[in-house]
C-alpha cells in the first residue's frame, strides 16, 4: 500500500512538472511566433505591405485594427485610403485574426503596435539611439532586427541588431 501511495505521488508530481513545462514554453512560443494566417487577402499584401511590413494581425486587438482601418486617410502621416470594398475586406480579415491573448488585447495607444505596453516591455533594453540608426529608422521596422519578422517569427534568439 505504501508503494502505491508513493507511485501515485510520483505520477502527480510528474504530471504537474509536464504541465508547468508546457505552460511556460507555450507562452514564450506565442510571443516569439505569430505566423501570418493562411487566408491573407491579396489586398492586404498589395495595399498594406507595399509601404511597410505586413504585420501579423495577432499583434493587435480587434479594436486596435478597427481604429487603424478607420483612419486610413491619416495613416501615420500618409493618406493610405483604399476603396470601400477593399477597406471592408482588409478590416474584416484583421479583426477575424486579431489577438485573443489577454496580454496583447489592449487598445494600442495612437493605433501603434510600438506604443503597446507589451511592445515597450519587450524592447525596454533598446536605447533610443538604436531606433535612429539608418538601417532601422523606427521601432516599427521589425525586420531590421528580427531576421524572420516577415514570417511572423520574433524570437529573441533570432535577433541581429544592425550596427549602423
Amino acid at each position: 500500500m505504501a508503494n502505491d501511495c508513493e507511485m501515485s505521488s510520483m505520477k502527480i508530481k510528474k504530471t504537474i512538472l509536464i504541465f508547468a513545462t508546457l505552460l511556460l514554453t507555450s507562452s514564450g512560443t506565442f510571443a516569439a511566433k505569430m505566423a501570418m494566417p493562411v487566408d491573407v487577402p491579396a489586398s492586404y499584401e498589395t495595399e498594406c505591405a507595399s509601404c511597410h511590413m505586413a504585420y501579423p494581425p495577432a499583434l493587435l486587438s480587434e479594436q486596435s485594427w478597427k481604429n487603424v482601418m478607420s483612419g486610413l486617410s491619416k495613416h501615420f502621416g500618409t493618406d493610405a485610403g483604399v476603396d470601400a470594398k477593399t477597406q471592408i475586406e482588409i478590416t474584416n480579415w484583421l479583426v477575424k485574426n486579431a489577438t485573443t491573448r489577454q496580454k496583447y488585447i489592449e487598445t494600442a495607444p495612437e493605433n501603434r503596435i510600438t506604443k503597446t505596453s507589451w511592445f515597450i516591455r519587450k524592447h525596454d533594453e533598446v536605447k533610443p539611439d538604436v531606433w535612429k540608426r539608418a538601417s532601422i529608422k523606427s521601432p516599427a521596422n521589425c525586420g531590421a532586427c528580427h531576421i524572420d519578422a516577415a514570417k511572423g517569427i520574433f524570437s529573441e534568439s533570432k535577433i541581429k541588431i544592425p550596427l549602423k
